[in-house]
């Protein structure tokens, strides 16, 4: 007996399908013999996704998001797609030795599926930092580096698809997947997921970019009608999704379950078929999201091809729709052409054998992604870093119990998720006794009482079922709060908030504060004033919070998003100062909700009908984030980019030149503080009017520094394109860059300007598409104009 790839041929189908062994798979030719030999039943299970399955040419790994069909007698296996935005999820069982083995005659004759060895180590995954989180890292190179952690992990356990990056717009604070996805800004969003989708990929792991197109809210989600212009639906919520398609090429695409232009995504012609394939040159798989059923000739035409996660009423569909003519079986063959491709790429085709992965390598990495992640949004009398040795007064009940990452598809199956108290008093600093036994108790309590599975096994009360614990109310005793702070060196209070798919997020008590937790910040604020201590606000939350209203209690506020498993130590590291900050908001922070003009269309958490769930206006239209503050001059609590640094740069030498079919522009950055630390140089272009409204400025091209010692300086070159630069002319249905004079903005953030250099684009360029996908009811787009 041998071991041989899965997918030797069988049978009478040997030379027909051995070619799938190869390390690039069938080519089409082979692929289309293939489909030759297929009956029409066959071609419908092949776009059908099944339970998985130890009885058939496949591994089988438990927790999988959903496995494609096998066809045993074709030499076709099952491969497996895992759910993954910051991690892979998988169940954590023993690890197997799975292992197909064949006879020389390529029959397999062992178990499909080995049993796990006695003292196998647990599969467990690991749980980088929210999106939200790596997107406020501004580095690219970091999330190629996670990209490539995932790919491994996924490798070792045996998944050949990834479902992620998701890269939905975040159009209004209050979606409850924000937490999964980049920033309001789409060429920020593009470049960091095609890194991720470049990194996975690196690794023979396929991803699937989510969700196509306009998911940017939850309630309503499944039968909601994204109506905007075609100039905002190009602008800003597709520009990402063109650049990943056309850069990173991911292995598929997974459509939403929301309509766009009055047709469902997943059975819109024009969105995959025309925009998707015809205009962007995707050539791989589009499949549905899971459970919720399309009309299935629909998904046919738009060569939605895997109906996720499947039943045998929809292969007798199939059969049904080809058998009347319904739809054509060229048309079938198209949607069974893109399976085998993905199938044919897969580590089960390549011949997968198990492995480990380095967790601790990994942990490590997440730890540091972390930390270049969080946004030190204030630092007043130098109050951080902290001195260690210092005792702690340390407040808040998500100190106790951290937040490691959303709800939903993004659980990652994680060993452990370190509590910032952990973190804090292994990094020297010890803690108040009285207030660490009075939150553990409290800790305590709320898990029983908030824990609605109490007799889920233990890990999945660390990732499913863990509780976000509400803020402990100590208005009934504030002076707990004065004698703690009178007895420690510092008042450190954190702040928590949870997120999930499963619902939006509210105003009042979310986006906005608690009782509970005004109370805590002014108290402690006013302890800390008559003792002259120092006082910390760490904001273990999912995204955007209003901060007008206390930011002035606290010396220092660090924003630590959902940072992974390694949350307390990551947290550590920036307070203690063995970590400089140098992450930057990947979205706006407004002074009130109300002031984003979304907010006026958007749903409320309960709703069930109406405008905003049956349908919503995106009359704010391209005005999304900073491309409305800066242009309409309305101040914000905090901008588009913004970040603090223990350290201070300088910005020097600018130059800018034409480079082919584009421009290059390069800086001299220069630490002239104290410590070391990283710079995020951001470039916006103020481009010149034209018949329709631009904004002030937009983000075209952004780079990080190295660690810059004291004094230590580098030549940072920023590059865009033409097409970087152009806006979609809704009128002649074309992306245009206008001639004129530009000027390209150096900067902090979206607000703040540290040079600004002057060019000339000498002709205008254009490039004409297909008009497609206008809305499917009228809409009154807001008019914003630059002040003069």
């Amino acid at each position: 007996m041998k071991t041989a790839n899965l997918f030797l041929a069988i049978a009478g189908c040997f030379a027909a399908v051995s070619a799938f062994a190869e390390a690039e798979g069938l080519t089409d030719k082979e692929i289309d013999r293939l489909i030759g030999r297929m009956t029409l039943e066959e071609k419908a299970r092949l776009l059908v996704g099944t339970p998985g399955s130890r009885d058939s040419l496949s591994h089988r790994t438990e927790g999988a998001a959903g496995w494609t069909c096998a066809l045993p007698e074709l030499g076709i296996p099952s491969i497996n797609l895992a759910d993954g935005p910051v991690g892979v999820r998988i169940d954590p069982v023993p690890s197997t030795a799975a292992q197909v083995v064949y006879d020389e005659a390529g029959v397999p004759v062992g178990s499909l599926a080995g049993d796990a060895a006695e003292g196998a180590p647990t599969r467990y995954c690991t749980c980088f930092p929210s999106t939200t989180a790596l997107a406020a890292t501004w580095d690219r190179d970091a999330a190629r580096r996670q990209g490539e952690a995932m790919g491994r992990e996924a490798r070792a356990y045996g998944i050949d698809v990834i479902l992620t990056p998701g890269i939905n717009i975040m159009r209004n604070p209050l979606c409850g997947r924000n937490f999964e996805y980049y920033s309001e800004d789409p060429l920020l969003t593009g470049r960091l997921a095609a890194a991720v989708i470049e990194g996975i990929q690196s690794q023979g792991v396929g991803t699937s970019l989510k969700h196509f197109v306009a998911n940017n809210q939850q309630t309503g989600k499944k039968v909601n009608d994204a109506r905007m212009t075609q100039r905002a639906l190009r602008e800003i919520y597709l520009r990402a999704f063109e650049y990943c398609v056309r850069k990173a090429k991911p292995w598929s695409v997974m459509g939403s379950y929301n309509r766009i232009a009055g047709e469902y995504t997943q059975t819109n012609r024009e969105l995959m078929i025309d925009l998707l394939r015809g205009e962007w040159g995707f050539d791989g798989l589009v499949l549905t999201d899971w459970t919720v059923r399309r009309p299935t000739a629909g998904l046919l035409e738009a060569r939605s091809a895997l109906i996720m996660p499947g039943d045998e009423e929809i292969v007798r569909e199939i059969v049904e729709t080809v058998q009347s003519g319904t739809v054509k079986e060229s048309v079938l063959d198209a949607c069974v052409r893109d399976v085998l491709r993905l199938v044919a790429r897969s580590l089960t085709a390549q011949g997968w054998s198990p492995s480990e992965p380095d967790l601790g390598a990994h942990a490590a990495l997440s730890r540091e992604i972390a930390g270049e992640s969080m946004v030190l949004l204030k630092n007043e009398r130098d109050a951080l870093p902290l001195k260690t040795p210092q005792r702690i007064a340390l407040f808040g009940a998500t100190a106790y119990k951290s937040i490691a990452g959303g709800t939903g598809s993004s659980n990652v199956n994680k060993a452990y998720v370190r509590d910032i108290c952990d973190g804090l008093r292994d990094a020297g600093f010890t803690l108040d006794e009285r207030l660490r036994s009075l939150y553990e108790k409290y800790v305590a309590y709320q898990n029983e009482a908030l824990d609605r599975y109490p007799d889920c096994p233990a890990w999945q009360k660390v990732s499913y079922h863990r509780t976000v614990l509400p803020e402990m109310d100590l208005s009934g005793n504030p002076e707990l709060i004065d004698r703690q702070v009178g007895a420690c060196d510092a008042a450190v209070v954190v702040l928590g908030r949870g997120s999930g798919e499963t619902s939006d997020r509210v105003v009042e008590g979310d986006f906005n504060l608690t009782d509970a937790e005004h109370f805590l910040l002014e108290r402690v604020a006013a302890a800390c004033r008559r003792t002259g201590k120092r006082m910390v606000v760490v904001m273990n939350v999912c995204g955007v919070m209003e901060v007008a209203s206390w930011r002035e209690l606290p010396d220092a506020i660090l924003m630590a998003w959902f940072p992974g498993q390694e949350c307390g130590d990551a947290v550590a590291d920036l307070l203690t100062g063995k970590v400089s900050p140098s992450g930057r908001l990947p979205m706006t922070f407004p002074l009130r909700y109300e002031d984003l003009p979304s907010s006026k269309n958007y749903p409320h958490v309960g709703q069930t009908e109406g405008r905003n769930f049956d349908y919503t206006l995106y009359e704010e239209d391209i005005w999304v984030g900073y491309r409305y503050f800066t242009t309409a001059r309305r101040e914000v609590a905090y901008p588009f980019g913004y970040g603090l640094s223990y350290t201070s740069f300088e910005y020097d030498d600018p130059e800018i030149r034409r480079r082919g079919q584009g421009w290059e522009l390069s800086v001299t950055v220069r630490n002239t503080g104290r410590r070391a630390g990283r710079e995020v140089v951001q470039l916006y272009v103020e481009a010149p009017e034209a018949e329709y409204a631009k904004p002030e400025a937009e983000l075209r091209a952004f780079a990080r520094t190295g660690l810059l010692q004291p004094g230590d300086e580098e030549r940072v070159t920023l590059r865009f394109t033409d097409y970087d630069l152009a806006s979609f002319d809704e009128a002649r249905s074309q992306w245009r860059t206008d001639r004129g004079a530009y000027v390209a903005r150096l900067g902090r953030s979206a607000e703040e300007t540290i040079l600004s250099v002057p060019f000339r684009s000498g002709s205008a360029h254009s490039w004409r598409v297909r008009d497609l996908l206008a809305p499917a009811g009228p809409i009154t787009p807001m008019q914003v104009e630059r002040a003069r």
